[in-house]
Formats: structure tokens, C-alpha cells, sequence
């Protein structure tokens, strides 16, 4: 069975969905939609901005959004998804992608959630760190054990786990994790702590806007980021969506439980090929491959 993945924050580069724009009608049509929704020109800076201008959380979170979604549409009657996945921020992009969302309501939640996380960002100064060769459980068990903010926040694939919380506790827990063994434990160049309590603002100011957002059932199942399984009712897809801010990316659950599930085949749809990266770690026996026109 095919199940189609979608990137999350970290996947962008300047000049992302250039060729969809030049070479296909609809695309050019849903970007300029896109920048009528938004109030700024977000092609402008996805086609010919900086790095820097790409970075800044507003800008990211559409960008990668748009052009995993105008993709998947730009691909018309051959996309077909039998079971999607997003991480993090690509769950909004896989709601679209299996019917539960509409473009505009894809993109106006996705426009919220990033600035109810910048917002958050400024409220207290809080950072993520990845942890590299350490076991899981191992990672859990020093986070409970430090005083202050810190969670795991990505279980990415096996050996590889973000954590998150105030700059103080991640940098304490780095040192430990260094002493338990682990091969190396390294801050991240994000605003702040996505995927932790600190959180707490944006996803209440999140939650509101999904409540009042229409949320239709969905013509395939998604493994979402918080419960892992395949989800198929779209007032669960809309509880665990309220959750995911705070809450951690587990992905390596959610595709073992898609590989369980009868998943052998996992394209990736839209900028970079980090989830492939990753889904190769969690099982190097499927087949993986980026969405292609």
C-alpha cells in the first residue's frame, strides 16, 4: 500500500515551487490565491528571498504547506493516498491532501499556527536540541529528571530525538545526555520550544481557530502526530489537531504502525527528502521516493 508523507518545518529552501509556478496553470492560480490570503507576497520570498526572510516562522510554515499541497494537486487524477502522514506542521498539508481540509482553511490555520508560535516564542526564551545514539527511554528519563521545562518533543526514527523546553533545562539536559552516551546532543537554530508546554498560548489560540474551521471526512485514513494510529472521523482528526502543539511528534510510531497497517511504499510530497531519511531508519526494508510530476 502507498502512503504519502509530508514535510514539516526545516524542509524549506528559496526557490521552492518555482517550477510548479512557471510550468502549471492551477499551481500559478493556488499561489496567488495564496498571497491574497496571507496579505503578503509569500511567492516573492519563496521564489527569490533570502534564507533569512525564509526562516522566520510565518513565512516557513506556508511556504512548506504550499508547496507540498499544490503538488499533491498539480499531480491531479494520479494522486490517489491510501494513508497519509505529516510531521508536524505537514499534518495540516495531509489533512488537504486526503479531503478533511480545504485549501484556504489548510492555509489560514496553518498562517494562525505560525503566528500564535512566534508569539509564544517571545514570551519566555526556550530552545530545542537534538539528541543523537540514545535510547528513548534513556532521553525520557533525564528530561523527568531536571528541574525546569524540557520534554522530549520529535521521536524522529530510532536513535535520533528532539527535545524541547527553557533554554536553561535543554542545556542541562544536553550535558547529561552527553554523559548517559549519547553521540552528540545539539542545540537547534529555532525561535523557540515547539511541541512542549511552553507552547501552552499558541495552542489554545490554535484550538479556537480550528473549532470554528469546517472539517470534512476524510477519503483516507491519516496517522496523526499525537495518537499514531490511523484516524478516520474528522472530529477525532480535530481533537488530536487542538493536541499537536504541545504535545510530541511521534513519528517513528506513526510509521511503524503505517508499515504495520500495510504500508511498503512512502512518497514523500514536497520540499527535501528528510522524511525518506528517516522512514529508511525506522524500517530500511520499504520503498521510499520523492513525489515527482
Amino acid at each position: 500500500m502507498k502512503a504519502h508523507i509530508f514535510p514539516g518545518q526545516g524542509a524549506q529552501f528559496v526557490g521552492m515551487g518555482l517550477d510548479l509556478y512557471e510550468n502549471h496553470s492551477l499551481a500559478q492560480e493556488l499561489f496567488e490565491q495564496a498571497n491574497d490570503i496571507l496579505g503578503f507576497s509569500i511567492t516573492d520570498i519563496m521564489f527569490e528571498g533570502t534564507a533569512d526572510d525564509l526562516k522566520q516562522t510565518k513565512v516557513t510554515q506556508p511556504a512548506i504547506f504550499l508547496h507540498s499541497v499544490i503538488l499533491s494537486k498539480v499531480l491531479g487524477d494520479t494522486f490517489k493516498p491510501e494513508m497519509v502522514a505529516g510531521h508536524s506542521l505537514g499534518e495540516f498539508s495531509a489533512l488537504v491532501a486526503n479531503g478533511t481540509l480545504n485549501f484556504e482553511d489548510g492555509l489560514k490555520l496553518v498562517s494562525q499556527r505560525a503566528l500564535a508560535m512566534q508569539k509564544a516564542c517571545e514570551l519566555k526564551p526556550s530552545t530545542m536540541a537534538a539528541v543523537l545514539s540514545l535510547a528513548d527511554e534513556v532521553v525520557e528519563e533525564i528530561c523527568d529528571s531536571i528541574e525546569g521545562i524540557v520534554v522530549p518533543a520529535n521521536y524522529n526514527c530510532p536513535g535520533q530525538l528532539v527535545i524541547s523546553g527553557d533554554v536553561e533545562a535543554v542545556n542541562e539536559a544536553c550535558e547529561k545526555m552527553k554523559e548517559a552516551g549519547a553521540r552528540r546532543a545539539l542545540l537547534l537554530p529555532v525561535g523557540g520550544a515547539f511541541h512542549s508546554p511552553l507552547m501552552e498560548p499558541a495552542r489554545e489560540e490554535l484550538a479556537a481557530a480550528i473549532d470554528a474551521t469546517n472539517f470534512n471526512e476524510p477519503n483516507c485514513p491519516i496517522y496523526q502526530n499525537v495518537p499514531t494510529t490511523a484516524v478516520t472521523s474528522a472530529s477525532e482528526i480535530k481533537n488530536n489537531l487542538m493536541l499537536q502543539l504541545t504535545a510530541p511528534v511521534k513519528w517513528t510510531q506513526s510509521i511503524q504502525q503505517m508499515i504495520k497497517d500495510g504500508g511498503n511504499s512512502f512518497v514523500e510530497v514536497g520540499p527535501g527528502k528528510v522524511l525518506q531519511g528517516l522512514v529508511k531508519k525506522i524500517d530500511s526494508g520499504v520503498e521510499t521516493a520523492s513525489a515527482t510530476l
